[in-house]
C-alpha cells in the first residue's frame, strides 16, 4: 500500500479525488463504463468535493454505497443516503447509484445489494479509516472471512462515540447500534483502493493500521495486502508513523 501525505486536509483530498478519477478514467477508456464504491463522513469531505469537479463521463458510472445505520429515516441528519446524495449523486450525472436501504428488513436489503454488485466489477472503491480502525462499518474483531457483499453489524462502542463526536448525532443514546455494512472481502475485491484518512484523531489508527499485525482486531490493516491501494494522509493522521 502506497502512503502519500499531504500538508492539509484539501490538498490531501484533491490528491485522492485526482488519483481515482484517473483510475475511473482508464476503467472508462477500456470497458466503456466503470463502477465505483463511495464512502461517507467527516474525513470524505474535501475528497468528494474535489471529485464531483473531476472531468469525467459520470453517465458511465454507476456507483455503491459502503454502509447504512439500520432503522434511520432518509431524511435524518446523520443518514448516509442523505450525506451521499447531497454531496455526490445530485451533483454528478451518475449512471445509477445503489443506495443502502435501512429503512427496509437488512437481511433482504443485503441480498438485494449482494445481487445487485456481484454484476460489477468495481474499478475503484473511495474508503476511510474510522478511529477504531474499522473499514466500512467493519468495527473490530470483524468478520475478515465471508462472502456475503453485504452484511448486518454490530457497531461498538467507539464506533458510536466517533459518530456522536462528529457531531451527528445529540446524545450516544440516539446513535443505532446495528447497520447494513459492505464486507471487508468485498471491499478487497476493488481493483483500485482509495483510502482518504486525515486529522489527528485518526493518527493511532493509522499507527496500527499500517505497523501492528494485520489482524481483524485492526479491520483497515487486510488494506496492506491488497495490490492496488493508496493512503492519504494528512500531517496529523500521519505523525505516528
Amino acid at each position: 500500500m502506497e502512503v502519500i501525505i499531504s500538508n492539509t486536509r484539501e490538498e490531501l483530498g484533491k490528491k485522492a479525488a485526482a488519483k481515482g478519477a484517473g483510475l475511473i478514467r482508464e476503467a472508462i477508456r477500456k470497458r466503456g463504463e466503470a463502477s465505483i464504491i463511495v464512502a461517507t463522513g467527516a474525513s470524505q469531505f474535501q475528497m468528494l468535493e474535489a471529485l464531483v469537479r473531476e472531468d469525467i463521463d459520470w453517465k458511465k458510472v454507476t456507483s455503491f454505497h459502503l454502509d447504512e445505520y439500520i432503522g434511520l429515516p432518509a431524511i435524518h441528519p446523520a443518514s448516509f443516503r442523505k450525506y451521499l446524495k447531497e454531496r455526490f449523486a445530485v451533483k454528478v450525472p451518475l449512471k445509477k447509484f445503489n443506495y443502502v436501504n435501512g429503512d427496509d428488513d437488512p437481511v433482504k436489503e443485503c441480498r438485494r445489494l449482494g445481487r445487485l454488485i456481484r454484476k460489477h466489477a468495481i474499478d475503484v472503491a473511495f474508503i476511510g479509516i474510522g478511529e477504531n480502525g474499522h473499514i466500512a462499518f467493519n468495527d473490530p474483531p470483524a468478520d475478515v472471512l465471508t462472502e456475503d457483499p453485504y452484511i448486518i453489524v454490530n457497531l461498538d462502542d467507539a464506533c458510536r462515540r466517533q459518530q456522536l463526536g462528529e457531531g451527528w448525532f445529540p446524545s450516544f443514546e440516539d446513535v443505532p447500534d446495528r447497520a447494513i455494512s459492505m464486507s471487508v472481502k468485498q471491499i478487497m475485491k476493488s481493483e483500485h483502493i482509495i483510502c482518504t484518512v486525515p486529522d489527528l484523531r485518526k493518527a493511532e489508527a493509522v499507527r496500527r493500521t499500517m505497523k501492528e499485525d494485520i489482524s481483524p482486531m485492526i479491520p483497515a490493516s487486510v488494506l496492506r495486502n491488497h495490490k492496488a491501494a493508496w493512503l492519504y494522509l494528512d500531517k496529523d493522521s500521519s505523525s505516528m508513523l
